[in-house]
């Protein structure tokens, strides 16, 4: 239902390197640089490398309420996001675990962003 989304971080260079390393393990990478003309900012695309559909771009963040999930395969992969995240600067929210207050199958773990944006990796059996 979503085609993409837009961060607007504080700090470019600084985001692009966090979410390059903490979105590694789920095979999310840098897949196009858009030069902004204009008014229009530049843009880092992450995706698939079918889909972009997480972009970045600069200007004045405000984290306030915003959460991001994203789907992983296996449990593995949520851990590996954790600690990836983490020696990227992220600050840790929840680490991984199973979350029964939503249902048994339900693995996850949540990080702060550089700018303050909850960024979560789910995976859901």
């Amino acid at each position: 239902m979503i085609d993409h989304v837009i961060l607007t971080v504080s700090n470019f260079e600084r985001s692009v390197a966090f979410y390059t390393k903490a979105l590694a393990p789920i095979g999310i990478t840098i897949s196009t640089d858009f030069k902004g003309e204009g008014d229009h900012p530049d843009l880092k695309g992450l995706g698939d490398g079918k889909n972009i559909y997480f972009w970045l771009k600069e200007g004045k963040s405000d984290s306030n309420g915003v959460h991001i999930g994203f789907i992983a395969k296996d449990h593995m992969e949520i851990n590996q996001f954790y600690e990836a995240a983490l020696a990227a600067g992220g600050r840790p929210l929840h680490a991984p675990r199973v979350f029964q207050e939503y249902y048994p199958g339900y693995y996850a773990a949540w990080v702060l962003d550089p700018d303050g944006y909850e960024i979560e990796l789910v995976h859901k059996s």
